[in-house]
This record gives structure tokens, C-alpha cells and sequence, in this order.
């Protein structure tokens, strides 16, 4: 019942962080850096080899938190890396945010 009443209690700080990154992210800025991404992940977020990922339309949470875990190495790829080494945090959420955009 603690981790119930915990979880309830923490509610509200994380509708506060998830509207924080909403309007902190900026799609446009996402879009110019996502033509790094354009070759593997193809033209507005959809990949044209199936060994890449669609992006378009995935949860901007979700591709945050892949695109922390590739930059910080718990989640490898040798073709990411490069490319995530040379991203902000905010470079992050605006990706996130454009390719959460798309339909």
C-alpha cells in the first residue's frame, strides 16, 4: 500500500516533467538535426531498409530514452554511437519531439 499511496504522491511531479519536456522541445530545431539521421531512418521517419527503425510517429518519451541509453552505452549499436556522441540533451528532446511529430 506505501509504493500505491508513493506512486500516487510522485503523480503529479511527473506530469510536471513530462509537460516540461512537451514545451521545452523544439520540433523545427529536431527536423535540422534529424538530416543526419536521414540515411539510415529515411525521409520523415520511415526507413526504406527494414534492418533501421521507423521513426515517425513513435513515442518522443520512448526515443528519448533509446537515444540516452545509445549516447550513455547501455544500449550499443556501432552505427549509432558516432551520431549520438555529438548530441545534446537538447539535440535529444527535439528529435524526439520531430520524430514524434510525424504520422
Amino acid at each position: 500500500e506505501k509504493t500505491m499511496q508513493k506512486w500516487i504522491y510522485d503523480l503529479p511531479l511527473l506530469a510536471l516533467a513530462w509537460g516540461h519536456l512537451a514545451k521545452a522541445a523544439d520540433i523545427e530545431a529536431g527536423k535540422a538535426k534529424a538530416t543526419v539521421c536521414v540515411a539510415c531512418h529515411g525521409v520523415d521517419g520511415k526507413a526504406s531498409a527494414p534492418v533501421y527503425p521507423h521513426l515517425a510517429g513513435q513515442n518522443a518519451a520512448y526515443l528519448l530514452k533509446q537515444m540516452k541509453a545509445f549516447k550513455e552505452g547501455s544500449r550499443t549499436e556501432p552505427l549509432m554511437a558516432p551520431f549520438m556522441a555529438m548530441l545534446t540533451e537538447a539535440d535529444m528532446e527535439n528529435l524526439a519531439a520531430y520524430y514524434a511529430s510525424l504520422k
